[in-house]
Parts: C-alpha cells; sequence; structure tokens
C-alpha cells in the first residue's frame, strides 16, 4: 500500500513541473525569440515481486514487477521557428529559412552568448546591442572570410576617403548579415558582417533568461561565420522584423487541461491509499 502512495506522490510532482512549465509557456507567448518547452516523462525503477526464474517461460510465468511511479525524465526546449512580424525598425533582426542564433557578447563579463531574439538597438558608441547590454558579435571591418567574431559598430569608420562628413545617416543589412552604411552624403560603404551561428545539439544550450543561452561544448557548435544565404543552415537574416514566440496557445491549453486531469488522478490514488492504510491500522484496535 505504501508503494501506492510513493507512486501517487510521483504523479503529482511530475504533472506540477508539467504545470509549471506550461504555465511558463503560456507566460511568455509574448515573448520576442521565447522557445517553448515540454516535459517528458519516464517510469522509475520497477519492484521485482516474483524472481524471473519462477515458473515455466512457456507458461509466461518469467517474473512479476510492480511499477514504482513517474519521474520528468527530460524537459526539452521546442526550437522549432516562431512566427516574423515586421517591425520596420532597422535595428531588429530576424532568422528566416535557418536555425541560427545570434552571437552576443556582455562587455563588462567578457561572457558569450547566443540568442534568437533580435530586438537590438545601437547604443551611444554605435554599437549593435541586446536589451541587456550585449554587444553583437560578427566581422567588424568588412564581408567575406570569416574572422574571429567581435563587436559589431555601426559608425563611419572605414568610410572611403572621398567622403565629406561622418554623419550615419543609416544602413541596411542584407540576408548574409552584410552591413552597409549610409553617411549624409550620400555616401556608403560595407561596415561588417553579422554572424550567426549554428549547433548540431542545439538541447544543450542553457538558458540563461534574457533570452540568452550559454554554450557547452557539448551543444556541438558550427564554425562561426555570416549566414551566407543560408549557409550551413544558419538562415537569413530579415532586417526590420522580429522572431516571436513559438508558443501554440492551444496546444499549451489542451496540455493544461491533461496535466490538470493527471495531477486530479494521482490526488485520488494519494487519498485513497491514506484512506485504506487508515483502516489498516485501524485493525489493531
Amino acid at each position: 500500500m505504501i508503494e501506492s502512495l510513493n507512486s501517487g506522490l510521483s504523479g503529482l510532482q511530475a504533472f506540477q513541473n508539467d504545470l509549471n512549465i506550461i504555465g511558463n509557456n503560456v507566460a511568455n507567448s509574448n515573448t520576442v525569440g521565447y522557445k517553448s518547452s515540454r516535459a517528458d516523462f519516464s517510469d522509475t525503477l520497477s519492484q521485482t515481486i516474483i524472481g524471473a526464474g519462477y515458473g515455466s517461460a512457456s507458461a509466461g510465468l518469467v517474473g512479476q514487477q510492480v511499477g514504482s511511479g513517474v519521474a520528468t525524465a527530460e524537459v526539452q526546449t521546442i526550437f522549432s521557428a516562431g512566427t516574423l512580424s515586421q517591425t520596420g525598425v532597422s535595428s531588429d533582426l530576424a532568422v528566416s529559412n535557418g536555425s541560427g542564433f545570434f552571437m552576443v557578447k556582455d562587455p563588462t563579463s567578457g561572457l558569450s552568448y547566443v540568442t534568437q531574439a533580435g530586438d537590438f538597438t545601437v547604443d551611444s558608441q554605435g554599437f549593435l546591442v541586446t536589451s541587456n547590454g550585449c554587444r553583437v558579435q560578427g566581422n567588424p571591418t568588412a564581408a567575406g572570410a570569416p574572422v574571429t567574431p567581435s563587436d559589431i559598430q555601426i559608425n563611419a569608420t572605414g568610410a572611403p576617403s572621398s567622403a565629406t562628413t561622418t554623419v550615419v545617416s543609416g544602413y541596411n543589412i542584407a540576408a548574409n548579415g552584410t552591413i552597409t552604411v549610409t553617411l549624409a552624403d550620400g555616401t556608403s560603404f560595407v561596415r561588417g558582417q553579422v554572424y550567426l551561428q549554428n549547433f548540431n545539439n542545439p538541447q544543450a544550450l542553457v538558458n540563461q533568461g534574457g533570452n540568452l543561452y550559454t554554450v557547452p561544448a557539448s551543444a556541438g557548435a558550427t564554425t562561426a561565420g555570416g549566414p551566407a544565404g543560408g549557409q550551413s543552415g544558419t538562415g537569413n537574416i530579415v532586417q526590420g522584423s522580429l522572431e516571436m514566440s513559438n508558443v501554440d496557445l492551444s496546444a499549451e491549453f489542451a496540455q493544461l487541461i491533461t496535466a490538470q486531469q493527471g495531477f486530479e488522478a494521482n490526488s485520488k490514488v494519494v487519498t485513497t491509499s491514506n484512506e485504506i492504510l487508515q483502516t489498516i491500522t485501524g485493525l489493531i484496535r
């Protein structure tokens, strides 16, 4: 009887985790670049009540086992693409037709991250930054052969000698990440290239909050470089758009009902087990 109590308790814990994950998904349904999560369950170690040597194998009497409950085996992040929303803001970037991540770096701590939230801005120094101040990485001087990624800065550095001003009037970021800066006198030149990073095992990425992921070796990072029209599956950069959350609210609410019913069913198992235990302890009176 204690085993049924423990099994019911494990079910309560597992479905509570599921409810927590669903709640977090729903809460982030409008978060730019958010990737939904899913809980996967597995059964726990079974208790053998009759050994495998019992009886005849031909008669099907080869041992008996009773399960001891359920556990949350894994919480998977679903990296499917969210819908693209046009914003018209030059610093907003999205990835289409691929699974690439923007590479960013915290200038204070020196820590590197990746993200699919492209709601960037240009700070007072001209650096392309995330909402929490991390600088977007790429080739800071030109476009072409990959170099060691460093901070992207949108300014007049590298302008041709014929330019009569250093005032930036605008910039364009092409599908392959190439940044073309236009000065107030109409002069335009290539200032650099935004890089994308792809992974063989994105499930290994570690969520640090703020739409940022750290990259352990197990993620299997591919060589960093410009997207080059979707090379290596990284995709194309779309300027003036954002990738929204990939949360499917209809599916989340359906899963919410399932998790709620599972939680209630396991609570009934715990309640019934408790009642039977009370009956058993009452026998000694």
